[in-house]
């Protein structure tokens, strides 16, 4: 065998070694993504131009929530809370227009005392969606009813379902290294 033909070889396996390391790597960033988005990934692969752009997106909102200083509620805060959603369900039997924009608002003090940045509902679904991309879709379906009561349009049940969901988000938000503090019925 010449010295040419050994040459093209084994330049032929380094680059297949090559290709199946790529591979690899890019099936085990995806892998990852799936598994720390749940969900989301895929609603943020359907929005997208591309796979490659969704990914690229999600790993930026890794980085942004790496920069956060997202901290685990102090006990007291945590009854606290539970307290006031207490109050904010039960004012939902004689106001729930009220009880339904008092949970969004109890929702989004929980976030910014955790550490979250709360500067607008986009932002917050993307800063959510790192580490509670299972529950997004409650946090906006409860958020799609809350806009609508503002303008008189949403019904009783829609608000009553508007009221469970953001009770799934506020658990889950109470809750610390998955160890749930369940909010009281």
């Amino acid at each position: 065998m010449s010295t040419g033909t050994l040459l093209a070889i084994i330049i032929a396996i380094v680059v297949v070694v090559a290709l199946v390391a790529v591979t690899v790597s890019l099936m085990q960033r995806r892998r990852h993504l799936r598994e720390r988005f749940g969900p989301e990934y895929e609603r943020t692969v359907g929005e997208s131009d591309s796979r490659r752009a969704a990914e690229r997106e999600l790993k930026d909102r890794e980085q942004r929530h790496d920069s956060l200083e997202i901290t685990p509620l102090a006990p007291g805060s945590r009854d606290r809370y539970l307290r006031e959603w207490d109050t904010v369900q039960g004012e939902f039997v004689d106001r729930p227009v009220h009880a339904v924009h008092d949970a969004d608002r109890l929702v989004t003090s929980l976030m910014h005392e955790r550490g979250y940045p709360t500067e607008g509902f986009e932002q917050q679904m993307k800063d959510l969606s790192v580490e509670h991309g299972r529950t997004l879709d409650h946090y906006r379906a409860a958020h799609d009813v809350e806009t609508l009561s503002t303008r008189s349009q949403a019904t009783t049940e829609q608000l009553r379902g508007a009221m469970v969901h953001y009770r799934t988000l506020f658990e889950e938000l109470l809750s610390d290294g998955g160890r749930a503090q369940p909010a009281r019925s």
